[in-house]
């Protein structure tokens, strides 16, 4: 029965490549973009214009989500709804809350897709080592800064094949799911750590935490400081996972579907750099373009969903932002970001691997597995980008690591 339930909706959610894609091998830039710009987004085809980059067509597959994801969606499917009082989801129990296509005509439709992005599956566990941010200078391609992080990820509710599931215990404070970050290099910052809980309950204020090297002490984080520029980079800590705030905080607004290219691409298959001791005989991916800021995989067209995220407050840096969320997978692939004056401020770009054709580890997992990113300052001309070692279900990662007590323990 379960597998019966499981190619039912698998059926649903391969029908991802309608359209006919460029061919593959195809590269876009300068000198056709006009012929191929209706497969890109417009800030992806002003960049093309003007030189920054081009884009190299990859072949198309599947990205299957985890078949025991796909089962509890289609079990619990039609029993969770949304308060139209609060915009909470009310009788949530695993799964992807919405599996439906969104409708125009439904005014929930932009919330659902943002309850999905939130929930889709990215591993009960995850740990990127090493995880290195580079912030450079687009104009003349120099790295201004590199950072060495090692981040960890853990689900302590609607965890799917750790054990213990569905929940982790001793969770009073009814956390869904944590952030840590530690930092190794350079030696001005190393121990810094960031501790962020994202609780269930999306009327109460995430929690989050910094421990100071320098200072030797962990200080709670204020909300309005989730938007600054974390150390430095162009990153805020709400960019987190795509988006790391409240689902509350925004109005969510369903735009469109459509199908573009995105850097959906088969890891295993491109010549890789090694790029650094720590990461074993895993080799990285590598930037190209303008400043080296974009990442230099192939891309695959793509069902996603436009949504729009409007913040509800005027005190917030951006005045919107767009998210493409991949229909098959439910996570965000790119986003553009706007300032408080309406112009585009940020350009994001996250290339994910098809889980079968990266580490051992993730095989079978069905997760997307997240390994370049980019968050390009198209104002400033200047970006960070992010090169990642990412295992899924990782069993090193334990509860503890997620606690204030280990902030101070790792830091001395």
């Amino acid at each position: 029965m379960k597998q019966l339930l499981a190619v039912s909706l698998i059926v649903f959610a391969v029908s991802v490549h309608a359209g006919t894609a460029p061919p593959s091998g195809t590269i876009i830039d300068q000198q056709n973009i006009e012929k191929f710009a209706p497969y890109l987004d417009k800030p992806i085809v002003d960049l093309i214009t003007k030189g920054s980059l081009s884009v190299t067509v990859g072949k198309q597959f599947d990205m299957t989500p985890n078949p025991s994801f796909l089962t509890l969606t289609e079990t619990k499917k039609g029993s969770v709804s949304i308060d139209p009082q609060t915009g909470q989801m009310v009788n949530y129990q695993g799964g992807l809350p919405f599996p439906d296509k969104p409708k125009n005509d439904d005014s929930l439709a932009g919330l659902k897709l943002a309850w999905n992005m939130r929930y889709s599956y990215g591993g009960d566990t995850s740990v990127v080592d090493p995880f290195i941010w580079d912030y450079i200078n687009m104009k003349t391609g120099k790295v201004e800064r590199s950072v060495s992080f090692i981040g960890k990820t853990i689900r302590y509710k609607h965890r799917l094949l750790m054990s213990p599931t569905p929940n982790l215990p001793k969770n009073p404070a009814g956390i869904f799911n944590g952030i840590y970050l530690l930092a190794k290099e350079p030696f001005d910052i190393k121990n810094t750590q960031l501790l962020v809980h994202r609780l269930e309950d999306d009327s109460a204020r995430e929690r989050t935490w910094l421990y100071f090297s320098v200072q030797r002490r962990v200080r709670r984080l204020p909300a309005g400081q989730t938007t600054d520029a974390f150390l430095g980079s162009d990153i805020m800590i709400e960019d987190f996972l795509g988006y790391n705030g409240r689902i509350n905080d925004m109005t969510w607004t369903y735009l469109d579907t459509q199908h573009l290219l995105a850097p959906v691409y088969q890891h295993n298959t491109l010549v890789k750099n090694i790029e650094s001791e720590s990461s074993n005989s895993y080799k990285f991916g590598t930037f190209h373009g303008e400043g080296a800021c974009f990442p230099n995989v192939p891309w695959q067209l793509r069902e996603l969903h436009v949504l729009q995220a409007t913040p509800k407050t005027n005190d917030h840096p951006l005045s919107k932002r767009i998210f493409y969320i991949d229909a098959q997978t439910h996570i965000p692939i790119a986003g553009r970001h706007y300032d408080r004056n309406n112009q585009i401020w940020r350009v994001g770009i996250s290339a994910f691997s098809h889980p079968d054709e990266h580490l051992e580890q993730n095989k079978g997992t069905g997760v997307a597995i997240p390994t370049l990113i980019s968050m390009i300052d198209v104002t400033a001309k200047h970006c960070t980008t992010l090169k990642m070692k990412t295992k899924i279900n990782d069993s090193t990662v334990k509860q503890k690591d997620f606690t204030v007590q280990s902030l101070r323990s790792r830091g001395k």
